[in-house]
């Protein structure tokens, strides 16, 4: 039995956190087809230019220059063709305050980004099922991993 890669979207400005995720995501054992953008400007022009190929899930940054996260954030759910891609943020913020704005704009799942190799294997690991299978779609369910 052969199975689709899980088409993942990574919108981060931290190359250095950008190419941590991508050796994680390489010792996993899921396959997957990533593809980064390094601000929010890039994120917006590659969704709305792949009208035809959305991601799977969206791994999306905070913290970036020309566009922040949650701008994107607000774009992307205001927009009716992204109703159903699954946002995963991610940030290196544990602010009460940041996360309940996440969850209330229309992001599934909160990572704190973790320092540790082997955590971020294992908070991609736990987050993809969550976001692929859409369990969030019909409730309010809403996940923070590593806060």
């Amino acid at each position: 039995m052969s199975f689709e890669p899980i088409n993942i979207l990574l919108a981060d400005d931290d190359l250095d956190d950008c190419e941590f995720f991508q050796n994680a995501l390489k010792e996993l054992p899921i396959s997957t087809h990533l593809t980064i953008v390094n601000d929010g400007t890039e994120l917006m022009d590659f969704l709305n230019s792949n009208t035809k190929n959305i991601p799977d899930v969206l791994f999306l940054d905070i913290n970036m220059p020309r566009k922040n996260g949650m701008e994107c954030l607000c774009e992307i759910r205001n927009e009716l063709r992204f109703i159903d891609l699954p946002i995963i943020m991610f940030s290196t913020s544990n602010s009460q305050d940041k996360i309940k704005q996440v969850f209330r704009i229309g992001g599934h799942v909160y990572i704190r980004k973790p320092a540790d190799f082997g955590q971020l294997k294992q908070l991609i690991l736990n987050a993809l099922p969550i976001a692929t299978d859409k369990m969030f779609s019909n409730g309010p369910i809403k996940y923070i991993l590593n806060a």
